[in-house]
C-alpha cells in the first residue's frame, strides 16, 4: 500500500515566455489577456472568497447536487468504469471535492492535476495519511494547452473529474478539444463534469459583479500581476471592472475598462487606451443542457447522464463510452 504520494511537475513556468504572451495580448485590437493571469497568489485567495459570496451560486449549487444525488452519481460512474477506478482530478486545488468521492468510489489511485504541483503537496500528504490504501500522485500540468499524462500513471479505466464550471472558461472549440482528450485519458472509463447552465442575465451578471466588489478586486488585481510580470505601469485606480452577459454567445465576459484616456508602458512596449476602451480578461460560457450533451457526444461520449438542482441552474454530467 502507498504511504507517500508521488509528485511530477510537467509544466515548466517560464516567466519570460509568460511576459511575452501577456504583452502580445495587450497590443491586440481589442486588447485581451489570458485568464490564467488572474491567478497570482492574491488572485487565488480572492477567487476562494468569491466562492463564498451570496451572489456566486455555482459552488454551492453544484455541492447541493452532489449532496442530493451523490450516491446515485457514484453508482452510475462505477457502472461505466468498473470497480476501483483511477480518479483523475482536473484543477484539483485543495482536493476537497474529489476527497468526498473516495468513500463511494473507493478508487485504487488518485491523480490530482493542477498547474503547479506545489499547490497540491500539503493537501495530498494529508489525504495520503487519511487514505493509505489509495495510491496518490500530484501532477503539475497546464491542461488548458493539452491534457496528456505520462503513460502508466493512470493505469487503466479512470473517472476523469472536472467539477465547478471551469469548462466554461473554454470557447466551443477548445472545450471540444479538452473533452476529447479527457475521453482518451479515461481509457474506457468516464468523465464526471460540472457545467453552468443558462439562466436570467441579472442572476449571471450579479454572480460576476458582486455588491462587495470582491470580483472587481479579483479582476483588477490582474493589473498588479502584469505590473510585476512585465514591469508595466498600470495605475489600478484608472480602471474599473466590467462583467456583462452576451446572450448571443451564451457567455459572461469580464473586462477591465479605462476610466479615462491613459497610456501604459512596459520594457519593449506601450499601449494607449481611450476612455471606455477595454481589456478582455475572461469568459464563462453558459450551456443549455441539451447543447452540452451534444458537445459531449461530439467529443465521442455515448452514454450521457445528467443531474441538476431544482431550479436548473447547474448541471452535473456523467459521460462514458
Amino acid at each position: 500500500m502507498a504511504n507517500a504520494p508521488d509528485f511530477l511537475q510537467l509544466h515548466g513556468i517560464d516567466e519570460r515566455a509568460l511576459a511575452a504572451e501577456a504583452a502580445a495580448g495587450l497590443v491586440e485590437s481589442p486588447a485581451r489577456v489570458s485568464p490564467k493571469f488572474l491567478y497570482d497568489a492574491l488572485g487565488s485567495r480572492l477567487f476562494d472568497a468569491i466562492t463564498e459570496l451570496a451572489e456566486y451560486y455555482p459552488t454551492r449549487t453544484e455541492a447541493s447536487i452532489f449532496a442530493a444525488h451523490g450516491a446515485e452519481i457514484c453508482s452510475a460512474a462505477l457502472g461505466m468504469t468498473g470497480a476501483a477506478p483511477a480518479l483523475v482530478d482536473l484543477g484539483a486545488g485543495n482536493c476537497a471535492k474529489a476527497a468526498r468521492l473516495f468513500g463511494p468510489l473507493r478508487p485504487r489511485r488518485y491523480v490530482a492535476v493542477d498547474i503547479s504541483v506545489d499547490f497540491l503537496r500539503e493537501a495530498l500528504h494529508a489525504l495520503q495519511r487519511e487514505h493509505p490504501e489509495i495510491e496518490m500522485a500530484g501532477v503539475g500540468l497546464d491542461f488548458s494547452a493539452r491534457l496528456q499524462l505520462p503513460a502508466g500513471l493512470v493505469g487503466g479505466p479512470a473517472l476523469v473529474f472536472f467539477p465547478g464550471s471551469s469548462i466554461g472558461n473554454f470557447g466551443p472549440e477548445p472545450a471540444l478539444r479538452l473533452l476529447r482528450e479527457a475521453r482518451e485519458l479515461a481509457a474506457g472509463g468516464a468523465l464526471l463534469i460540472g457545467a453552468d447552465l443558462v439562466k436570467p442575465a441579472a442572476v449571471l451578471e450579479a454572480a460576476y459583479d458582486d455588491a462587495l466588489g470582491v470580483t472587481a478586486a479579483f479582476n483588477l488585481n490582474m493589473l498588479e500581476h502584469l505590473n510585476r510580470l512585465l514591469g508595466a505601469d498600470f495605475r489600478v485606480r484608472e480602471w474599473r471592472h466590467v462583467a456583462l452577459y452576451d446572450a448571443r454567445l451564451s457567455r459572461i465576459e469580464m473586462h477591465l475598462e479605462a476610466r479615462a484616456a491613459t497610456r501604459v508602458h512596459w520594457p519593449g512596449g506601450e499601449r494607449s487606451f481611450l476612455a471606455g476602451e477595454r481589456i478582455h480578461t475572461e469568459i464563462s460560457c453558459k450551456w443549455r443542457p441539451e447543447a452540452f450533451e451534444a458537445l459531449l457526444r461530439e467529443a465521442g461520449f455515448a452514454d450521457i447522464r445528467r443531474w441538476t438542482d431544482p431550479r436548473g441552474w447547474f448541471g452535473v454530467f456523467l459521460a462514458g463510452g
